[in-house]
C-alpha cells in the first residue's frame, strides 16, 4: 500500500481534516487526523493495521515472540484490537484515571494511565498500538506501565506520526502508515487564534 493510497482512505472517510484545532499535546494547527471516523469503516481499518503490522513483522525488529498488544485508551483500542488479529495474540488497554489531586493551568483534572482492568506478567513481551502521535506522551505512558509490571516492549506500531519522525522512544522501534510534519503552534503564537478564531477538540 502506497502513501496515496493511504492518504485516500483517510480523506474519503473523514479523517483528514482543515480548520483550526486544539491538539492533546495542547498545541494549535490547522489540519487534524481524526482516526475514529477512518476506524469506523471495519474493513478499511483491518486493512491499514494489517499493512503496518505486517510491515513491522517483515522489518525482523519485534523479534521472535509477542505476547500481547497493549494500547492507551480510548484512540489505541480499535487500533490494537487489528493489530492484536494480526499478530494472533490477546489485546489489552490502558484508562485514563484522575491522577490524585493534582489540576492543569485551566483548573481540570490532570489525568494518567493505569492498567484497571487488566493485569501485565513480568517478562511477557508486548507490541504497543496507537491511532496518532504528536509528542507521543500517551504512547510514553503506556511503555512505561509494560516496563513496570516487569513486562517488555517489542516495538510501537502506529497509523500516523504527526512528529515528521522527531518522535522516539529511546532503542523501542516505531512502525507507521505515513509521517507528517504539520504546522503547529502554541496557544499564544496560534495565527488563527489572534485572526479572532476558536480552536475545536475533535472527538470530544
Amino acid at each position: 500500500m502506497t502513501e496515496k493510497q493511504v492518504i485516500k482512505h483517510f480523506e474519503e472517510t473523514g479523517a483528514l481534516l482543515t480548520g483550526h484545532f486544539e491538539l492533546r499535546s495542547k498545541l494549535h494547527s490547522d489540519r487534524y487526523f481524526q482516526c475514529a471516523n477512518v476506524l469506523r469503516y471495519p474493513r478499511i481499518a483491518e486493512k491499514l493495521c494489517k499493512e503496518v503490522t505486517t510491515r513491522a513483522i517483515k522489518s525482523g525488529k519485534l523479534g521472535k515472540r509477542i505476547d500481547g498488544v497493549i494500547s492507551p485508551a480510548v484512540g489505541g483500542i480499535l487500533v490494537g484490537h487489528e493489530v492484536a488479529r494480526v499478530l494472533n495474540v490477546k489485546c489489552v488497554f490502558a484508562e485514563k484515571v484522575q491522577d490524585g489531586d493534582k489540576k492543569d493551568a485551566t483548573g481540570k483534572p490532570v489525568t494518567k494511565l493505569a492498567m484497571r482492568r487488566f493485569e501485565l506478567k513480568k517478562g511477557e513481551r508486548y507490541v504497543v498500538a496507537e491511532d496518532v502521535v504528536t509528542k507521543g506522551g500517551r504512547v510514553q505512558e503506556t511503555i512505561d506501565l509494560v516496563k513496570a509490571a516487569g513486562a517488555k516492549v517489542a516495538g510501537v506500531v502506529l497509523l500516523v506520526d504527526r512528529s515528521g519522525g522527531k518522535v522516539k522512544f529511546g532503542r523501542i522501534p516505531m512502525f507507521s502508515l505515513m509521517q507528517m510534519t504539520p504546522v503547529t503552534w502554541e496557544p499564544s503564537e496560534c495565527p488563527l487564534c489572534k485572526a479572532g478564531g476558536k480552536p475545536c477538540h475533535p472527538g470530544s
